[in-house]
């Protein structure tokens, strides 16, 4: 929903909470769960969504009957599309994702055409004179990339997408930004990491490749990188990177980097005693990576590629902090020996946002199905608009 014009600043939740692969089943929630969030926070108001499609729902509704058929029940029901979360590419839910999540990553054509397929759905669907915004993978898993010629890869891919969504842009008068999302252990993770890719080989390369593959001159090449790539800066991803989040903001914006969306979420927190290691083995799943990131009373920060990695290690961890790459609800405010990363999500970061650091804000907690039981709730929808009460009472109103 539009929270304000000046600058504008649309909020919606992520769709990728609700299992579906493909666009009949996304429909089925958008129906069954968007709706009744909507009649909570939002009745007599324009609506916005925040859709997650896989490869395959993105051919679905790529179908002239089938995007018809969408834009007039969009119309119907007072609901628009601004954002996509096109980062996992095949199945989300109820399978062991873990690092597969990444693939196919930025080295592949897979990864370039499915987001370019999504693009070209959602200009469609953009109301007129509202931005448009995929967030997608932070170029690969680190684990993965083995040189300079994966870097190359990635670039390339991304500025062949940067391309087509200039094109769109020319050809319908929709403007979308492709929104690369750090995470721990990702090719890109951190703030220091995506202004080095950016201003690095991303701007270096890619302007080379854009002139040459593409026919652009250099001010074009880099018209275009700086236009249509950009980040989406998920708040929980940061904070288990123990950053400032409201001194990330800056320095992206600092070194030219366009914030194509920020994802509003949590993550945990805890004190790595032995009673905060016994929770935190509830939170243990088969599902996702759970990243940890340990620091000590020195600053040092240790990392952890999953959660049982950080829980198994033979070391004594009593006086450091770990944050775990878990999403939470936004209204949880603890449990026993755990805690919540949400209270980084007020003050100066508040007001940046409010001010208008980026257009589109989106609640993302896909965890709730594997949260432990006693902190999952009965209803999901009366949990996501939990969630949209605590994003407007502690960041947009204050």
């Amino acid at each position: 929903m539009r929270i304000q014009s000046d600058p504008p600043v649309h909020l919606t939740y992520c769709l990728n909470v609700h299992p579906g692969e493909s666009w009949a089943e996304n429909v089925a929630a958008i129906r069954t769960f968007a709706i009744a969030v909507r009649d909570r926070v939002a009745a007599d108001k324009p609506f916005g969504l925040g859709l997650r499609l896989s490869a395959l729902a993105a051919g679905q509704l790529a179908e002239a009957a089938a995007l018809s058929e969408f834009r007039m029940f969009l119309d119907r029901e007072n609901l628009y599309v601004f954002t996509i979360n096109g980062f996992p590419y095949g199945q989300f839910h109820d399978t062991a994702v873990k690092d597969s999540v990444y693939a196919p990553d930025w080295r592949t054509a897979e990864r370039r055409d499915y987001t370019i397929a999504m693009a070209e759905v959602l200009a469609q669907l953009l109301p007129e004179g509202v931005t448009g915004s995929i967030s997608t993978v932070p170029g690969s898993y680190k684990p993965w990339i083995q040189g300079d010629d994966d870097v190359r890869q990635m670039v390339e891919m991304l500025c062949d997408t940067a391309a087509r969504l200039d094109a769109i842009a020319r050809r319908s008068g929709r403007e979308i930004v492709l929104a690369l999302e750090p995470e721990p252990d990702c090719f890109i993770e951190n703030t220091d990491e995506t202004i080095a890719f950016f201003n690095g080989p991303l701007r270096e390369h890619g302007c080379r490749y854009l002139a040459d593959r593409h026919g652009l001159d250099q001010a074009d090449a880099a018209r275009v990188i700086g236009r249509h790539v950009g980040v989406c800066f998920d708040t929980s991803h940061l904070a288990v990177e123990f950053e400032d989040l409201a001194a990330s903001l800056v320095s992206l914006a600092a070194a030219g980097v366009r914030i194509g969306k920020v994802h509003l979420s949590a993550a945990l927190e805890a004190r790595a005693n032995a009673a905060a290691r016994s929770q935190l083995r509830e939170f243990c799943d088969p599902v996702y990576l759970h990243q940890v990131k340990s620091r000590g009373a020195g600053g040092e920060v240790v990392s952890y590629p999953d959660l049982p990695d950080a829980l198994d290690a033979d070391t004594d961890q009593s006086s450091q902090t770990w944050r775990v790459h878990f999403h939470v609800p936004l209204f949880f405010e603890g449990s026993g020996e755990l805690a919540s990363t949400n209270s980084l999500l007020t003050g100066e970061l508040a007001a940046a946002l409010r001010a208008g650091a980026t257009e589109h804000l989106e609640i993302e907690t896909y965890t709730f199905a594997v949260l432990p039981d006693e902190l999952r709730a009965d209803d999901l929808a009366d949990s996501i608009a939990r969630e949209y009460e605590w994003v407007m009472r502690e960041l947009l109103m204050s």
